[in-house]
């Protein structure tokens, strides 16, 4: 095995100085569980980095097809092999599993290709080990938002927070954030279902539902010389799909009935004229603005009442939660 592939360059991480007293001054069981997929360049640096600050750190290998859960096992941590790729949230339903089996006190979540300095461990599970929270936010952007970011990311950062406070009432500067930690107390509230918000903000919603209490440590971001290059708008539209999933699967109401409402309106007004132009004998009726006037009316007839649906079964869903 080269070395290339376990070792890491040493400037990626100025910050990282070991730690060789924290784990021993701490009696909590704290397991890191890492997500991985065609990760093989970074997860052996990430690994043995991380092993410095966690009692044991879980790399679920979802379907990766490269030497990802090789390199990471040489490494020194526990793979879990995902035959075909399965997507980030049952990779991390299946680390909480592990994570549990293994009698985690306290599990921490992050990315395998370098974006988080896992000397950063510590400020994380802070907050937990002092009894202030149930949960950790790491963020990139609590003491200084647009530190090093372009414009386009302060852009995408302001729309995330506007659409978090939203969707789950939470004061949180970087909702994105995939380094986080989580008391093993909290594992039963989260579904990992990942079906129309991305996992992270699902996780934020259901944190937040569920009562715990959700605090934010500032953290040092990395980018991976080989991800940091991205289109501006292909990273704008993928956050802006991911917001629009997140508040249809946290406010329908807001996502459906409220735009619903208006289109409806519009095609009953639309009707209202056209009916008053033809009795008045000042004009036929057309199939063009009658299909139009039919299809508003009936689109938005159809989202209001869908936006009214699934806001009364998500309230229902949370009494039954709460109970």
């Amino acid at each position: 095995m080269s070395n290339e592939l376990l070792m890491c360059n040493s400037t990626q991480y100025p910050a990282h100085k070991e730690h060789k007293r924290f784990r021993g001054s701490l009696s909590q069981n704290i397991i890191v569980v890492i997500s991985a997929y065609n990760e093989e360049v970074s997860i052996g640096s990430i690994v043995i980095l991380t092993k410095a600050y966690a009692d044991n750190v879980i790399v679920v290998d979802d379907g990766s097809t490269d030497r990802t859960a090789e390199v990471a096992r040489k490494a020194g941590a526990r793979v879990i092999l995902q035959e075909s790729s399965k997507g980030k949230a049952e990779s991390l339903k299946t680390g909480f599993m592990a994570a549990n089996d293994l009698g985690a006190d306290i599990i921490v979540t992050m990315y395998p290709d370098g974006q988080h300095n896992p000397a950063d461990i510590p400020k994380l599970v802070a907050p937990i080990i002092k009894g202030e929270a149930e949960m950790v936010n790491g963020s990139r952007y609590l003491s200084h938002p647009g530190k090093n970011a372009p414009v386009y990311r302060l852009i995408v950062q302001t729309i995330q927070n506007t659409t978090a406070k939203m969707n789950f009432n939470l004061k949180i500067t970087d909702v994105q954030s995939g380094f986080r930690a989580y008391a093993a107390s909290t594992k039963n509230i989260f579904r990992f279902s990942g079906k129309k918000a991305a996992i992270e903000n699902e996780m934020l919603a259901e944190a937040d539902r569920s009562g715990i209490r959700i605090t934010e440590v500032e953290i040092e971001g990395y980018n991976n010389p080989g991800t940091s290059i991205r289109n501006p708008a292909k990273y704008i539209l993928g956050v802006l799909k991911t917001v629009a999933a997140g508040i249809e699967a946290n406010e329908p109401l807001y996502f459906y009935s409220v735009p619903g409402f208006a289109l409806a309106t519009c095609g009953f007004y639309m009707g209202f004229k056209l009916m008053e132009a033809f009795f008045l004998g000042s004009t036929s009726l057309n199939f063009g603005p009658t299909f139009l006037m039919v299809f508003l009316a009936i689109t938005g007839a159809y989202m209001t009442l869908r936006g009214i649906i699934e806001h009364s079964m998500a309230g229902a869903a949370k009494k039954t939660e709460s109970a």
